[in-house]
């Protein structure tokens, strides 16, 4: 008689379990794969956010965000970006839209990277 149930290993259901119990108690860690993603995001809404003008007038910057290599690089560039758009929509736009973007970073680095950025917004 065979199963109906599909074949699993051990070993690799293991670390999906741990990471589901984990989310359960609100302690996950984002797997690669949605680290990727979400760095993907947060990378594509920094370079709209800088636009055509912002490539044109600040292409080291834009080139930064293009091309940092995680998450971290992309919290560091951070500071450029609202410079830019501070000097392009005036401040209160560009913290506007810089708290945006800064929220997806939630989760994604140390604490003490994000902490302040997470406890203002609550």
């Amino acid at each position: 008689m065979s199963s109906l149930l599909p074949p699993f290993n051990l070993p690799t259901l293991m670390p999906q379990l741990r990471s589901s119990f984990m989310a359960l108690l609100g302690q996950a860690e984002p797997t690669p794969q949605a680290l990727d993603a979400r760095t993907q995001i947060i990378r594509e809404l920094m370079l709209r956010e800088l636009g055509d003008y912002g490539e044109r007038k600040f292409p080291s910057v834009t080139r930064r965000v293009r091309y940092a290599p995680d998450v971290q690089g992309l919290w560091y560039a951070r500071s450029d970006v609202m410079a830019i758009l501070a000097n392009t929509y005036g401040e209160i736009t560009a913290r506007e839209k810089m708290a945006s973007i800064s929220a997806l970073f939630v989760g994604l680095l140390p604490k003490s990277l994000t902490g302040k950025i997470s406890s203002r917004q609550r």
